[in-house]
């Protein structure tokens, strides 16, 4: 079974920055495609970035320009700049095996248990 532990969450004033991390059990086939998502209070989950096998990148409309997705060994990341009280949500490391795609909207097998941001104006 794959886990994934987030850490990195955290509170910080508008116009911040913060950085997300994701430690995986294993990078195999199994977790080739890896992303965040994001669930605020009283919203549908949202995936927020993703990033493939060879390191194409995806973001929603919503953090372009302002998040940065990455990984290494073992390791997903999500850098987090110019933060906004909208940015205040439960953030969730996901991964699953990459096939043709990897993006943000697309289901995923395996999940972390979340790490809260939060954002104060």
């Amino acid at each position: 079974q794959v886990q994934l532990l987030e850490s990195g969450g955290g509170s910080v004033q508008a116009g911040g920055s913060l950085r997300l991390s994701c430690a995986a059990s294993e990078y195999t086939d199994r977790t080739r495609c890896m992303a965040w998502f994001r669930q605020a209070p009283g919203k549908e989950r949202e995936g927020v970035a993703s990033i493939d096998g060879i390191w194409n990148t995806n973001y929603a409309d919503s953090v372009k320009g302002r998040f940065t997705i990455s990984k290494d060994k073992n390791s997903l990341y999500l850098r987090m700049t110019s933060l906004t009280p909208e940015d205040t949500a439960i953030y969730y490391c996901a991964a699953r095996p990459w096939v043709t795609t990897c993006r943000p909207r697309e289901p995923y097998d395996y999940w972390g248990q979340g790490t809260q941001v939060t954002v104060s104006s």
